[in-house]
Parts: C-alpha cells; structure tokens; sequence
C-alpha cells in the first residue's frame, strides 16, 4: 500500500474516488437521457467531454492508489493525485455549469482544468523512481 495515501487518508481518498465514479455514470446517464430533448448537439458534446474526463481520472485515481511504493515518489505522487482531483473539478465542473446554467463565460475556467490534468500526468512520469 502506498505510504503517503496512508497518510493522507487512504480511506478518504478511496471515498472520494468511489463518489466521483458514481456521479461520473450519473451524468452520463443524465446527459444521454435527460439533456438530449433540452440541449444542442454541441452542449451535448461538451456534456459528454465533462463525463468522459471526470470518468477516466477517477480511474486514473484509482490507478495511482494501486502503484507499489518502490516505483514512485510518494511525496511527488500527492501532487499527482491533487492536480487529478482540481483538474476534475474545473475542468468537467466547469463544462457541467457551462451547459446546464448557458454560462459561456465558464469556458475560460476550462482551460485551468485541463492544464491541472496535464500537470497530473507530467507529475506521475517525475514520480517514477530510477532504477
């Protein structure tokens, strides 16, 4: 098990993960049920852009739980799970309020999102250990 999920509250994390999955299906279901007579084809789009990226990075999350310690860096691994979970946050939070409030001004938060996935990833290859 990893050490700093230990000690960051694994259970926590676990919790977490599982409530994102779960809404990650929810909104899925949501949009392709509930939104397709109400919303554009392009909000739909985005839509489903939202429930895709929320759902692949909590299985990303759920991954990282998974990594034996002697492969990475704990400490590096941590800004790897924060910068998952506030890119899910902004990125899919902020294309969910775009298109079920017709805010287009939320747009200009996406891009935060996305560079905080990004970080994610270029964070998890830092944390890879040397052999």
């Amino acid at each position: 098990m990893c050490g700093f999920f230990i000690a960051m509250n694994k259970i926590l994390w676990l919790r977490l993960i599982a409530i994102s999955g779960a809404l990650s299906v929810m909104f899925g279901a949501f949009g392709a049920h509930g939104l397709e007579d109400r919303l554009s084809a392009s909000y739909l789009d985005t839509f489903s852009t939202a429930v895709r990226y929320q759902f692949l990075h909590t299985l990303a999350l759920l991954g990282i739980i998974c990594l034996p310690d002697h492969l990475v860096k704990l400490r590096t691994l941590h800004w790897v799970a924060i910068s998952f979970t506030a890119g899910v946050l902004l990125f899919s939070g902020s294309l969910y309020l775009l298109v079920l409030f017709d805010i287009p001004s939320l747009g200009v938060i996406t891009p935060i999102g996305g560079a905080a996935l990004i970080l994610g990833w270029v964070l998890l290859l830092l944390s890879l250990r040397r052999n």
